[in-house]
């Protein structure tokens, strides 16, 4: 089969990851193995690659919005799944069911939890194995590209706009608007929420307000009323002083990315008094990958895509690092 391996993480424009041919996979215990039909590009790849993130695996195989096809389902089968079946393979792979996180609904949080496409290789390949207890169930309606960028970009969207605590009917900011943002404006529009966007890009702007929000400003412009809540997507710590200026007294600021430049001083007045609060946002649960994919089920969701061949990864990773895409690009082996 064919897949793209990390040489060594650098910047993307220095060619840090190159295709292969390899073995296809076979399923350890408790996994299926599967061919991949389609996986998104998210800017988590960006940062294995470029080595933002610490290395788990040495020469992994990135990618982790996976919508796969059962092709062995190995000794996994009391999972629900056989061969034939179209599944998702997301970003969280395993936690332990046994610490105080895990035992707690907090899987999100187990020290000893692994990810596809940074523990183990995940879907720039043609094949992919996962364990059968964390690939989820796809929601109908959906064709492969579209469905890709709900297995990482829709699950975390959808646990910020939760962290986020925005109320019934509040208004919402987004920070930054690629392939997570513009599914989780949708997601509160749904809800009642008037939305307001702060992104960087024109075509950005322009998509988010086809989308209908209330309005699409630069990144650092103030949004027309103050928020009752909002979410960074942007990798931007410059950007959290404003986002908090932003917000009304009680507000919430929810911090969606895996990975911040550094957050510039903040001022306790302008930006943490009356009771403002600001909240991180750690992988997800299968309890939020369920909720989502049902959400997704129950509303169509509009999914902008930009599909790119698999011996284009590399390329699809520049145009990302470098803004050249709205929505969300996805590798089509």
């Amino acid at each position: 089969m064919r897949a793209w391996r990390v040489d060594s993480p650098r910047a993307i424009d220095r060619s840090p990851i190159a295709e292969r041919r390899e073995p296809v996979p076979e399923p350890g215990p408790g996994e299926l193995c599967a061919r991949v039909l389609a996986c998104g590009v998210c800017r988590t790849d960006l940062h294995v690659v470029e080595g933002d993130l610490p290395v788990h695996r040495p020469h992994v195989v990135p990618g982790h919005e996976i919508v796969a096809e059962v092709a062995d389902a190995g000794r996994a089968e009391h999972a629900g799944f056989t061969v034939g079946d179209r599944i998702g393979i997301p970003w969280l792979r395993y936690t332990c069911g046994v610490c105080e996180f895990c035992r707690r609904g907090a899987e999100n949080l187990c020290p000893r939890s692994r990810y596809t496409g940074w523990d183990a290789d995940g879907g720039y390949a043609e094949y992919v194995t996962a364990p059968a207890d964390f690939a989820l169930p796809v929601p109908t309606g959906y064709d492969d590209c579209d469905l890709a960028p709900l297995l990482c970009a829709g699950i975390i969207g959808y646990r910020a706009l939760g962290r986020a605590a925005l109320p019934d009917g509040g208004v919402l900011g987004i920070y930054g608007f690629g392939g997570s943002a513009h599914l989780t404006a949708q997601v509160a529009r749904a809800r009642g929420a008037r939305v307001h966007v702060m992104t960087r890009g024109a075509a950005a702007r322009e998509l988010a307000l086809g989308l209908g929000v209330s309005s699409a400003q630069r990144a650092a412009d103030p949004p027309p009323e103050p928020l009752d809540s909002a979410i960074l997507f942007a990798p931007a710590g410059e950007l959290v002083p404003p986002a908090l200026e932003a917000l009304g007294a009680g507000g919430t600021l929810a911090l969606a990315g895996i990975h911040l430049t550094d957050i510039p001083p903040l001022n306790y007045q302008r930006h943490l008094f009356r009771e403002r609060q600001l909240r991180s946002v750690t992988s997800n649960t299968r309890a939020d990958a369920r909720a989502f994919i049902s959400f997704a089920q129950e509303h169509r969701l509009q999914v902008t895509t930009h599909p790119y061949p698999l011996d284009r990864a590399d390329r699809a990773l520049s145009d990302l690092a470098h803004g050249h895409f709205d929505g969300a690009a996805v590798l089509m082996p």
